[in-house]
């Protein structure tokens, strides 16, 4: 373990201190006072917080609640499906589409915990922990640090690092994990799978590729959410990167994005698990080499997702103002487009590109889980 100090979770022995910095951190405090703004919840919360004894119990107790209370103020819904096909006594590799910063892998480990599975083992990129508050409060649930921003000779040690841990939480530690399929969120809504993040996971592998892959136990995983929650701020940097070839983001954009994917409305959000990669690995890789596996493994995670992704009626929305059409007219009502295109004509009025550019990126945003689901499957 010591080998993986400065990025694995905290531990249940480590969890006191941690949780004593926590509370005397102002900051801290600022953020529990605008989640719970009754007379006293703050206080009641620190109090509860210095009596947890593991990391288990403050989930439980702290984190599964207010996730109850954010699904309950800002969405309409959560759902999943093929949960079924899960043992509790085995491990899982979920690599997802990646939406939102905190939720995708927050609500994952709610469905954990309403089904007695163990909650998984998250990846969240270093970039994002603007103070060391935020670092404590992630590393005591669950979440391992994955380093951004590095030079190449780091990169590639931190990789190897990485990959390590990720392998030896799944295999040893026996826990599940949960990484994107890319990284940083999706901005155009066409999830596809980073080649390199494969690369990544098997630096850490002793046996042949197959093998290697199969000990990991990877399963695709979609999200889809009826309404991005960041939707506006994703145009506008997609935009911005478009016409800024060296256009960053502020840790204030970031904390800005973490704090509007909790708060602002999402709509229906709806878990899809396709079946665990294992079953087709051999067929997936049958007759090719390392390069020709790796991409035919990340093309089959993408055709998961897009086949399992839940399709609400702003998608087919988007798809069918983007293309000029009605094709998709039996998905969605006269109200529903209506609500879709007043939403979308409130965000692109702000944003300081050209309209009909923006408005294009806004439905394709939307648009493009239909378009793929289109182009492989229908």
């Amino acid at each position: 373990m010591q080998a993986y100090d400065d990025i694995r979770p905290y531990t249940d022995e480590e969890l006191p201190q941690v949780v004593q910095t926590l509370v005397n951190d102002q900051a801290f405090g600022l953020v529990l006072q605008k989640l719970y703004p009754q007379p006293g919840a703050k206080e009641k919360i620190l109090l509860g917080l210095q009596q947890v004894k593991n990391i288990d119990q403050l989930q439980v107790q702290f984190v599964v609640p207010l996730l109850g209370l954010i699904e309950k103020t800002t969405t309409s819904g959560l759902s999943y499906h093929a949960m079924e096909q899960f043992h509790p006594e085995e491990n899982y590799l979920f690599i997802s589409n990646h939406r939102d910063i905190i939720l995708d892998a927050a609500f994952l480990n709610v469905i954990m915990h309403q089904h007695g599975f163990r909650k998984t083992e998250i990846a969240i990129g270093d970039n994002l922990l603007a103070f060391s508050w935020i670092e404590k409060l992630v590393r005591i649930n669950r979440s391992f640090l994955v380093k951004r921003n590095l030079g190449l000779r780091e990169q590639l040690t931190e990789s190897k690092r990485l990959s390590s841990y990720i392998r030896y939480a799944l295999t040893e530690k026996g826990e599940s994990v949960w990484i994107a399929q890319r990284e940083g969120r999706t901005k155009d809504g066409n999830d596809q799978t980073q080649p390199a993040l494969l690369k990544m996971l098997n630096m850490s592998n002793k046996n042949s590729t197959v093998d290697g892959f199969r000990e990991l136990n990877i399963v695709p995983m979609a999200i889809s959410y009826e309404i991005e929650p960041c939707g506006k701020s994703k145009v506008e940097e997609l935009l911005n990167r478009r016409y800024q070839p060296d256009f960053k983001k502020s840790q204030q954009d970031d904390l800005r994005s973490m704090a509007n994917g909790v708060m602002m409305p999402k709509g229906r959000i709806n878990y899809a698990f396709g079946n665990p990669l294992n079953i087709r690995l051999d067929e997936i890789t049958r007759d090719k080499n390392y390069n020709e596996s790796i991409q035919a493994i990340s093309d089959f995670i993408d055709r998961r997702i897009y086949f399992n992704y839940k399709l609400w009626p702003n998608n087919y929305i988007a798809s069918d103002l983007l293309l000029g059409e009605e094709k998709h007219r039996q998905h969605y009502t006269s109200n529903e487009k209506a609500q879709f295109k007043a939403m979308m004509e409130n965000d692109v009025a702000s944003i300081p590109f050209d309209p009909l550019e923006v408005t294009e990126a806004y439905l394709k945003m939307y648009a493009n889980p239909v378009i793929n689901f289109e182009s492989h499957f229908a």
